[in-house]
């Protein structure tokens, strides 16, 4: 199994297009975002991770995500199994909770099973001056 992209999103719909086929329609995707308020602040963004299952193999595999800011691990893991149907794709979304004390990026590390890392950064700034 192979992770096709990540992203930070908003919303995500599948549905149904003719012919039966399934389409995924994303909104919101975005790589920053301000504060929601003042630091400090707790942030919970939302992580689409699509997968890619080859017909070979048996569909199973554990996505782990873990998020980093300057090159450090924050203490943030999220572990999950996920199931895609040989010879299909599949998404699954990732939502964690991450204390930020000033302005910075972060980094969102994806991989299946122990594959290599898909990096998705989020860059969080001050809040907007309204």
């Amino acid at each position: 199994m192979e992770i096709i992209a990540a992203l930070f999103l908003e919303h995500l719909e599948m549905r149904q297009a003719e012919g039966g086929s399934a389409r995924l329609d994303l909104s919101g995707v975005h790589f920053s975002l301000n504060a929601p308020s003042p630091f400090p602040v707790t942030i919970q963004p939302h992580l689409m991770v699509l997968l890619r299952c080859p017909a070979e193999h048996q569909g199973l595999a554990a996505l782990e995500v873990t998020f980093h800011s300057g090159g450090e691990p924050m203490d943030i893991r999220n572990v999950q199994p996920v199931s895609v149907d040989p010879g299909k794709f599949g998404y699954n979304l990732v939502q964690a909770t991450v204390e930020i004390v000033e302005p910075m990026t972060i980094e969102a590390h994806c991989r299946i099973d122990n594959g290599p890392i898909v990096t998705v950064p989020l860059t969080v700034t001050e809040p907007s001056a309204d």
